[in-house]
């Protein structure tokens, strides 16, 4: 398996991705759309999600294919991202069609960054506006570590960010993960230079350190973050991708393996918390499905990509003005 042209999620054939921050507020979000509907399906493991329309991914619920998927700052606010990216579809003429209306079908999900320093005293709510702009400008390469929904996110230790990684595996399927990083846990061991993902790293793609020398790595969990502010202030929420033809119980299983990607990239993961989640999406549409044993490739590949995501999104955090937290490149040049 190796890294796709753009090592990013749309190397994944129909995707496109758009950001849009304001940097005043240190939020934003990010939109995951493509020309045509496509099949996901959902799961968390964090204790503490925050989600719109996720119970139309279960595997049982009727809802086939979806518009878009949306990674939102903002918290409980950050869900009317969504709203904004509805609006958007509608007036191209895309959605889930009920007789004569169509109704496009969006499903987000939150991260908390409303303690983490910028201005949020709106009048207005900022997030459709920023939901529509991030689905009017989808591209296929898109800007990633502090932008989109990553724009205001924190680490224990460090500025989290956005991230995105792909692989290509031995028959052509491509698989790729974006993930917006701001989990209670660390993503890099004591003494913020060596990330938790290193094993799994590429080409140096997230500054080629290698693994900690150090054992017994895990038990120390001292927080830059919680110090700050109380334990909630967190979520680790992804979307992964593949082009193979799957079903919407199998993007199911392929979200339960990716999750494994969060726990090699966040220690701890999956904390009370925490609201992980990921989605996983099919764009294939071949009239053939994936055999099972295909699927764990597909899930494993997927775990890959996003523990190299979440890395890649600390890696690439840029400062701004009133962080509480450096930025790894700050305590690494």
């Amino acid at each position: 398996m190796i890294p796709g042209p753009r090592n990013l999620i749309t190397d994944v054939p129909g995707l496109r991705v758009g950001n849009a921050e304001d940097h005043s507020l240190k939020s934003g979000c990010t939109v995951v759309t493509a020309d045509q509907p496509f099949t996901a399906s959902a799961h968390v493991m964090g204790g503490a999600p925050g989600t719109r329309e996720t119970d139309l991914l279960a595997p049982d619920k009727s809802v086939s294919e979806i518009d878009a998927l949306v990674l939102s700052g903002g918290s409980a606010f950050g869900l009317e991202a969504a709203s904004g990216v509805v609006d958007a579809l509608r007036a191209t003429g895309r959605g889930y069609p009920v007789g004569r209306a169509r109704v496009p079908i969006v499903p987000a999900a939150i991260l908390f960054d409303l303690l983490n320093g910028g201005d949020k005293e709106w009048h207005q709510n900022p997030y459709p506006a920023l939901g529509r702009t991030a689905f009017e400008t989808a591209s296929e390469d898109f800007v990633f570590g502090t932008a989109g929904a990553g724009t205001g996110a924190l680490t224990a230790m460090l500025k989290g960010g956005l991230g995105s990684a792909s692989l290509r595996l031995p028959d052509g399927t491509t698989v790729g993960a974006l993930a917006a990083a701001n989990p209670l846990g660390a993503v890099t061991t004591p003494g913020d230079r060596y990330f938790y993902a290193a094993p799994f790293e590429i080409d140096g793609e997230f500054g080629g350190l290698g693994p900690d020398p150090a054992s017994g790595l895990g038990r120390d969990l001292t927080s830059r973050k919680h110090a700050a502010f109380f334990d909630r202030a967190n979520t680790t929420i992804a979307v992964v991708a593949t082009n193979a033809h799957l079903t919407k119980p199998q993007c199911h299983r392929v979200a339960v393996a990716a999750h494994d990607g969060i726990a090699r990239a966040c220690v701890p993961a999956h904390t009370p918390g925490d609201g992980d989640l990921v989605f996983a999406l099919s764009t294939g549409k071949s009239a053939q499905t994936t055999p099972t044993q295909d699927i764990s490739l597909i899930g494993h590949a997927a775990s890959l990509c996003l523990s190299r995501a979440i890395a890649r999104a600390v890696y690439e955090a840029m400062p701004a003005p009133g962080d509480l937290l450096p930025c790894w490149k700050d305590l690494n040049a």
